[in-house]
């Protein structure tokens, strides 16, 4: 009996930890999706800010839907047709949640002289002149890069974009919470959920998640996107603090987004090359 007890007590810890990742996972389903996650799922602010660990495997889960829906679009309708489908479902299942974060940054760093007026138009529901373009020139840019990966004729290269570029993207813009600081609304003193510091475990969750489509392409090619994306990272990093002074949630969807392109720009780079396609492909299989 006395041997039972603890490896009975040690069981329920386990069940216990796999419930709670469990429910962080959820909230970073609920947060990023429109998808429905289960009643049981408890939310807190504490907990909200936790499940930042998960982002890039929501975006795995999300590539993964999608790449479902390229498929059967596909059986009815050209590649192009598909991809602009792949585009619009792919908004309905986010509520173009980063889309909108992209808009509102442009509009108010475009728009704002002053970092108080610049918060204040991010802040504001409409959308302006900035962030129209900017949301339109994104949508299209993604839209074509995605056409001519796909014109490459290798479904497996087309479904390692796809699941690099929703995760790894994700990456990226969830780490910023690392090393940057908020910056405040400023019609409130109390700091958004997600406005905390990651711990390096979330962090290296996060990125070890986002990163794992890597292991599709060969070694030189990925070591080429990651440092695509740290240069940007560190550009971006620069960009936000002296324009801002920090980062907000808008800021976050921004570099989501800005990073998802330049995975596809720098795959579509990558395979046009004479050895490209051939060295991309042979790291999948």
């Amino acid at each position: 009996m006395s041997q039972i007890l603890p490896l009975t007590s040690s069981r329920n810890k386990y069940i216990r930890y796999a419930k709670r990742q469990l429910n962080l996972f959820y909230l970073a389903l609920s947060f990023f999706t429109r998808f429905p996650v289960p009643h049981t799922m408890y939310y807190s602010a504490e907990l909200l800010n936790k499940s930042g660990r998960y982002f890039s495997l929501v975006g795995l889960i999300l590539a993964g839907l999608l790449c479902v829906f390229y498929a059967t679009f596909s059986l009815v309708f050209s590649e192009t047709i598909s991809i602009i489908l792949l585009i619009i479902t792919s908004l309905l299942m986010t509520g173009a949640f980063h889309e909108d974060g992209l808009a509102d940054m442009a509009d108010g760093i475009g728009g704002g002289m002053t970092v108080e007026k610049r918060l204040s138009i991010m802040k504001d529901s409409r959308i302006g002149t900035y962030g129209s373009v900017t949301l339109l020139m994104a949508l299209f840019l993604k839209g074509f890069a995605l056409i001519e990966i796909a014109k490459f004729e290798s479904l497996n290269l087309f479904i390692a974009t796809l699941l690099l570029g929703y995760s790894l993207s994700r990456a990226l813009a969830g780490s910023l919470i690392y090393d940057l600081p908020y910056v405040a609304d400023i019609d409130t003193s109390k700091s958004k959920p997600l406005a905390n510091k990651q711990s390096s475990f979330e962090l290296t969750l996060l990125c070890a998640i986002g990163a794992a489509p890597l292991l599709y392409f060969s070694f030189l090619n990925a070591v080429a996107i990651i440092a695509v994306l740290l240069v940007f990272r560190a550009a971006f990093k620069r960009w936000l603090i002296s324009r801002l002074g920090g980062y907000t949630g808008d800021c976050l969807g921004a570099g989501q987004q800005i990073s998802e392109l330049l995975i596809y720009l720098t795959i579509l780079t990558l395979a046009s090359t004479s050895q490209g396609l051939k060295s991309l492909i042979e790291g999948s299989l």
